[in-house]
């Protein structure tokens, strides 16, 4: 199997990065912040090797299947048999489904507040306001995982090199 190129690597990693920070900010509650620095600094000391952790654990699993491009409900199921990779996928969909629809919600609010506030115009409904993003959101998807890489890197790397440079200020 042919090892991924630095660059690629690299791009994959800053994209993971900065998608979740993105989802951070979209969804980091006023209120964290209003304990204090030094608790959101604990907070994040203790939640970030259990992420950590966890995903590595994940990925370690789903790559430990004897085929190819396998999913982590066909590695469910090669280890555990064809019942529990069903129980597992059912789980997964309710585990995977409400973070969808809150997201959603989350993007449809945000960029109706853009629109609003920003650009000063009348967002359309938000039933074809959030029908259009979510159209949006999956075309991108479809299209291949080059553009996708491509369009979301056009995302992210504004967004960490911002970063860096409130570090510096």
């Amino acid at each position: 199997m042919a090892m991924p190129s630095q660059r690629f690597s690299l791009t994959w990693v800053l994209n993971l990065f900065g998608t979740a920070v993105g989802a951070g900010v979209l969804f980091l509650p006023i209120n964290a912040g209003m304990g204090g620095f030094y608790p959101l600094i604990i907070m994040t000391l203790l939640v970030g090797p259990m992420t950590y952790l966890a995903h590595r654990g994940l990925t370690r699993f789903v790559l430990s299947s004897k085929y190819k491009g396998s999913d982590i409900t066909a590695v469910v199921r090669e280890h555990f048999g064809e019942q529990a990779g069903k129980l597992i996928t059912l789980l997964y969909f309710f585990a995977i489904f409400p973070i969808l629809l809150i997201y959603g919600v989350g993007i449809t609010n945000t960029v109706s507040s853009f629109m609003e506030n920003q650009l000063h115009i009348a967002p359309p409904s938000r039933a074809v306001l959030s029908f259009m993003l979510i159209a949006a959101m999956i075309g991108v998807m479809l299209l291949s995982e080059q553009v996708m890489l491509k369009i979301t890197t056009c995302l992210v790397y504004p967004l960490v090199l911002i970063l860096l440079a409130y570090l510096f200020i």
